[in-house]
């Protein structure tokens, strides 16, 4: 039960369950402690939502308000803004969490929110300019891979959870997007394993803190965590793609204590989220296609091992002849993979998805060929490429360059759907699902112009939507791949893919904490393990070993690695063994 305190002085403290608030009087910062009487952090009251029209500063902080229903306690701190006609923070506090977000009224296109932190002025004795929350934490947890494979970092550097990612400095954390948007912090500092290969989980407990959002209200690209010497603040980046004209509350920020490790904080978060109505419930009786378990042959690292070898680049080398040859040695071998996913660059046009007839003169008549022999086939698809598309279906820069096609405008949508009828329909190319990448080309900047409001990693789910329940209309078994371990995310996906291997890092222990990360986070979801690139053969069969533990078995390669190392026969051999295990069970034994 939620209890208010007041003091002689003013001041109040919430106490509930697993934590305290204490609002001082006369002070811009909330004091949170857990149940044990550890200190979190001191939060600043106050936040600045920037738009187009100028930047927004506190004026002024006015004394909380505090209104009870049922069992929980919210706690409204009004504020006098220099951008809005009113803003005010508001604390909604139940027994084993909170949650924060801002409401303001007004108008403008919101460029950067800044949450517990920002502009104030409201007090000349404290100083005036930007402020900070107070923390008490020294070590973050950030759940999105990056190129460095750091799991647990201190918590003095900044952090970001998002849909984007390039292979540019700086930009090394496509690999899920987007993640859970949730941070975890613990008072502890880092130790040296935890920020490396050797982290299993870190010791707790450890806080976290994520996004509540309503659905619809994804509207942002990026959740980033600013951290610096005893201070942080959080941010949301709408890049001034938002439209306020009225009232606006952000997504709130949800508070959970307690968690032994990080992976069970996410998971904690994920069912608060479903609790509170905001993402797909989770099903654990879902009725999934048996063939969905079946091991997967995906053609990139075949294609690749042949480019090493001098052949051409790799996309060049997605050929109806090549996967010829890579099914032949590996049926040589003894298997016959369930899946088989052709993969980039089969299409003519990324935008339109017609096959090229050079590459595959009968890719209909293939994929049935498959079909006869009890295979399924996948097609690669890269999200946002607006090769082959007019420019009127793309969202456009301010030169007119075309960026990105444009889920929100209906012509396009039209094209998309049409486009999956093609690649699936008993009157196309009869293909059985996706294999969706490049999810981290998701337009960015306050210059883009687009069709509709969807902005953000709304945007990005709405692209997926449209493609998924076209998909699923066409052909209701078709297996959809994404590598977006995000709950919100869960209806437009049936199974996650790991994604490329960092190969400057162990693979063994980067592989695992992915995993752990996407089975937190969407449970009742398959696992696509993945398999290249490949530093050596040596680092390929130690994860061959623990791939069914981890999710589906998937195998990229024929007869050598990339290092050009040859697959031997103990190689195909662990291979049968693996596959036959998994055909045995029906993958129950593969999160699933």
């Amino acid at each position: 039960m939620v209890r208010v305190v007041t003091d002689e002085k003013g001041g109040l403290r919430i106490e509930a369950a697993a934590y305290a608030l204490t609002f001082s009087a006369g002070r811009t910062y909330a004091t949170v402690t857990d149940a044990a009487g550890v200190q979190w952090a001191e939060l600043f009251l106050a936040g600045s939502l920037h738009t187009d029209r100028g930047m927004d500063d506190t004026a002024l902080l006015k004394a909380p308000v505090i209104t009870t229903a049922g069992d929980t306690v919210t706690v409204t701190v009004p504020a006098v803004s220099s951008r809005w006609a009113s803003r005010e923070m508001r604390l909604v506090c139940c027994d084993e969490d909170f949650r924060a977000s801002i409401r303001v009224e007004g108008e403008g296109r919101i460029g950067d929110c800044h949450l517990f932190g920002g502009y104030y002025s409201g007090n000349v004795r404290a100083g005036v300019g930007p402020f900070r929350s107070g923390r008490r934490f020294e070590a973050l947890f950030n759940p999105e891979p990056t190129r460095p494979e750091r799991r647990v970092v201190p918590a003095a550097e900044p952090a970001v959870l998002d849909v984007f990612g390039t292979a540019g400095p700086g930009q090394g954390h496509w690999f899920f997007t987007p993640p859970p948007f949730c941070y975890a912090v613990r008072v502890a500092a880092p130790e040296a394993a935890e920020s490396g290969a050797g982290f299993e989980g870190g010791a707790g407990p450890w806080m976290t803190m994520g996004l509540a959002v309503q659905p619809g209200a994804y509207q942002f690209a990026g959740f980033h965590y600013d951290g610096c010497e005893e201070a942080f603040s959080l941010r949301l980046t709408y890049e001034e793609q938002t439209v306020v004209a009225g009232a606006f509350e952000t997504p709130a920020v949800l508070f959970q204590f307690g968690a032994p490790d990080p992976y069970t904080g996410i998971a904690r978060y994920r069912e608060r989220l479903e609790g509170l109505g905001l993402v797909p419930a989770d099903a654990t009786d879902l009725d999934r296609p048996s063939w969905w378990h079946e091991p997967i042959f995906c053609g990139w690292g075949a294609q690749c091992c042949l480019s090493n070898a001098g052949a051409g680049p790799a996309p060049a080398l997605a050929t109806q002849a090549n996967y010829d040859r890579f099914l032949a040695e590996l049926e040589a071998q003894g298997l016959a993979p369930g899946i088989v996913v052709i993969d980039d660059k089969w299409a003519a046009h990324y935008g339109t998805s017609e096959v090229d007839t050079v590459k595959w003169p009968d890719l209909k008549g293939w994929i049935a060929g498959r079909h006869a022999a009890g295979q399924k086939v996948l097609l690669w698809w890269k999200a946002w490429d607006p090769d082959g598309l007019p420019p009127e279906q793309c969202v456009r820069n301010a030169a007119g360059i075309s960026v990105a096609a444009d889920p929100t405008n209906p012509v396009y949508v039209e094209t998309l759907r049409a486009a999956v009828s093609l690649m699936l329909g008993p009157d196309g190319y009869d293909a059985d699902g996706f294999k969706i990448d490049f999810t981290a080309r998701t337009p960015g900047g306050p210059g883009l112009t687009k069709h509709g409001a969807e902005w953000g990693v709304e945007m990005l789910h709405l692209l997926l939507d449209v493609l998924y329940k076209a998909a699923k209309q066409v052909k209701p078994d078709a297996l959809i791949i994404t590598h977006t371990p995000n709950p919100y995310f869960a209806d437009v996906t049936d199974m996650i893919r790991l994604n490329d291997i960092n190969t400057g890092a162990p693979v063994v222990p980067q592989m695992l904490h992915r995993a752990s990360v996407a089975q937190a986070a969407c449970p009742s979801r398959l696992i696509d393990t993945d398999n290249w690139p490949m530093p050596n053969r040596a680092s390929w069969r130690s994860f061959l070993a623990v791939q069914e533990d981890l999710g589906v078995p998937s195998l990229y390669f024929t007869t050598h690695v990339d290092s050009l190392e040859p697959l031997e026969a103990e190689d195909y051999e662990g291979l049968r063994r693996l596959w036959s295990r998994v055909r045995a069970t029906n993958g129950r034994g593969v999160n699933g």
